[in-house]
């Protein structure tokens, strides 16, 4: 009588799951690379709506405006003054003290297809000359989009500093702009433009190839002459009657296309947070700005000798690791910034350097 011999199954199961990966992962990276309409493209008309506004920041840990009442009293003086006037309280001017309170500018930009009872995101900034707005509080600001228009929203609520500008040895970090997540709420509504059978999509960053990939994936999808290219910023939708146009445009803009990465570096004037899209590195340069000099190539293999202020990478290093090493002697955010711009003026980058 014969034994059967049960043969493993491992190495079987190790065959299949590789020829799985072999058809997965190549779908799974085409899906990766492609990117919604809707993340590439505005509709026509959609313009944002920006908001301004004039107000008081409450609670400041004594780092608000050097303001004092009287016959010099400031804007901040005068704006508490006005606050309390309308809970019918007097105060005289001179006696204020205003280290606690800064007067601020509050901003914001909103879609025009928000409603009334919607919430956005205002940003704060210092109109005087406090020191910080960290841990301060937003009195209730009228928004408006025209300075002689009516208020079309408010914001109020406590104030959000970022905690990437530490101070260094170079510089003492000022916090005088913050942000409120949800502190704007829209009072009226706003005007919003009409979904038209012609209308365009517009192109956020231009590109004549992105557009013509748009046009392509909504031509495979409503046929031949839907979509037209008419430039680099722009794709004309001629939708057919038969078709609903809110879910016809709802359908386009969930369609998805190949969006090339483009080599740019973005950099926080504030932080120095670098921030780079694509395998990009750096070619041989020296830039010597301020206390700090930046020597990438040219024998900064072998020459080690150490230098204050000097830092020395070999050529063809990674943008990140050039970011990482002038952050490890303490760099200033605004010399980072001016030493990435120096080394796309000379050509040791080839990436489009956006300092914010």
């Amino acid at each position: 009588m014969r034994t059967r011999v049960q043969k493993p199954i491992l190495p079987i199961v190790g065959t299949v799951l590789a020829a799985v990966a072999l058809l997965v992962l190549p779908r799974l990276a085409q899906a990766q690379g492609d990117v919604k309409i809707r993340d590439l493209t505005t509709p026509e008309g959609a313009v944002p709506v920006r908001l301004v506004g004039y107000g008081i920041v409450t609670g400041l840990d004594n780092t608000g405006d050097r303001a004092i009442g009287g016959q010099s009293a400031g804007p901040t003086v005068q704006g508490v003054i006005n606050i309390l006037r309308r809970f019918n309280v007097e105060v005289p001017a001179d006696l204020m003290r205003m280290r606690n309170v800064a007067a601020v500018l509050v901003t914001a930009e909103v879609t025009p297809y928000l409603r009334a009872g919607n919430r956005f995101e205002v940003q704060v900034s210092s109109m005087g000359d406090a020191r910080s707005l960290r841990g301060g509080q937003l009195f209730m600001t009228p928004l408006v989009a025209d300075p002689n228009g009516p208020p079309l929203a408010t914001a109020q609520g406590t104030l959000m500093v970022s905690d990437g500008g530490a101070t260094t040895r170079y510089a003492v970090a000022h916090e005088t702009s913050a942000r409120i997540p949800t502190g704007g709420v829209l009072e009226a509504d706003l005007p919003r433009p009409a979904i038209a059978a012609s209308s365009r999509l517009l192109l956020r960053e231009p590109d004549l190839g992105t557009a013509t990939r748009i046009a392509a994936a909504v031509n495979s999808t409503y046929g031949d002459k839907t979509a037209t290219v008419e430039d680099e910023g722009s794709v004309l939708l001629a939708l057919p009657d038969s078709v609903q146009k809110p879910l016809a445009l709802a359908r386009i803009r969930d369609l998805a296309v190949k969006s090339e990465m483009r080599a740019r570096i973005v950099i926080d004037g504030k932080d120095g947070t670098v921030v780079a899209g694509g395998d990009m590195v750096v070619g041989a340069a020296t830039v010597s700005h301020g206390a700090i000099t930046l020597a990438i190539g040219a024998g900064s293999d072998s020459d080690t000798s150490p230098i204050p202020g000097s830092v020395r990478l070999p050529a063809g290093i990674p943008v990140q690791r050039v970011a990482t090493a002038l952050h490890a002697v303490q760099t200033p955010a605004n010399e980072i910034a001016a030493i990435f711009a120096a080394l796309r003026e000379v050509g040791a980058i080839t990436a489009e350097i956006v300092v914010r």
